[in-house]
């Protein structure tokens, strides 16, 4: 025999008030990210992950502690934390002799693991090493992707939407010219990928729209991809599919051409043209009403004569 479980409500208002932030929305919050070291890490690995941190705070999470896991082999120990923390994205760093330098990026989907690849750190420049002015604390950054395999190779298609999700920030419905103050540019060349960072700055020029320079801020990176955990297509698809309610409704009858114009399709009964109003004009009357209205104008003439006459 079957039991049914009871669904406990709960009986505080700080829980129920947390079980409903928990709960799954239309419109979700932004995606945090857990950044931590593993068990063994080197100094510039932790520089790293306190500079990416920098950029990514508020939302983001920095663990001080290491843990020792191996997310390519056991990844249940980042799903704990995953869940305990609501995070969507994380960050792993860690130093051996078989894989130096290591970082690992990687997503989670229902508390799970999606996917994770794994880059090493060949050439690294803090943000303390630059001397140069910073932006402000959670400026939504500016992301520029080069380089052909980002198009064309599959493992560099997901590491770009991975660097998408992790650096874009909070989705906003307007941005003010003077908040588009940070710039990362991506490259990829010759099997790596090379990460800068850039502030913006906006100078006079003479016209409404100003003259934008760009000076580099840190940090720098020069990453080489090592090895890569990706989610199967079925999987992945599930991952992008949208609630009905925020599909948009297609409107009928109404489509657009290669410039963009906007076309309309009518439906109209069919028109009885025997009915159809036109200007009434002499010589469109029908032959035998003319002849009728001419024999009557005979008959009346004689009568006006006769009354003149008289």
């Amino acid at each position: 025999m079957t039991q049914s479980h009871d669904i406990v409500k709960p009986k505080l208002k700080r829980t129920k008030r947390f079980l409903e932030r928990r709960a799954p929305k239309l419109c979700e919050d932004g995606k945090s990210a857990m950044i931590m070291k593993g068990g063994n890490c080197s100094q510039s690995v932790s520089q790293a992950l306190k500079d990416i941190y920098s950029l990514k705070k508020p939302n983001a999470v920095l663990y001080k502690k290491k843990n020792i896991t191996r997310p390519f082999e056991d990844s249940t120990s980042l799903e704990f934390f995953s869940k305990k923390t609501d995070c969507s994205l994380f960050l792993f760093g860690s130093h051996n002799k078989k894989r130096p330098n290591n970082l690992i990026f990687g997503r989670l989907f229902d508390f799970h693991v999606l996917d994770m690849i794994e880059l090493g750190i060949e050439k690294f420049v803090s943000l303390s090493e630059i001397k140069s002015n910073t932006c402000p604390e959670g400026t939504k950054p500016m992301l520029v992707f080069a380089g052909e395999a980002f198009d064309l190779d599959n493992e560099h298609k997901r590491l770009k939407s991975l660097f998408t999700d992790f650096f874009r920030g909070p989705s906003v419905p307007a941005v003010r010219l003077a908040g588009l103050e940070h710039v990362l540019h991506f490259t990829a060349l010759d099997g790596r990928i090379y990460l800068r960072s850039y502030r913006c700055l906006l100078k006079k020029s003479g016209c409404r729209t100003p003259r934008i320079e760009l000076e580099e801020m840190g940090p720098s990176f020069d990453l080489v991809v090592r090895r890569t955990h990706l989610a199967s297509d079925d999987l992945y698809k599930l991952a992008h599919k949208q609630p009905k309610a925020l599909k948009p409704k297609k409107k009928k009858n109404i489509s657009h051409d290669v410039f963009g114009s906007k076309l309309g399709r009518v439906h109209m009964q069919k028109q009885d043209l025997s009915k159809l109003q036109t200007r009434k004009m002499k010589g469109l009357r029908k032959r035998g009403v003319v002849v009728e209205e001419e024999d009557k104008e005979q008959d009346q003439e004689p009568s006006k004569v006769a009354k003149l006459e008289t």
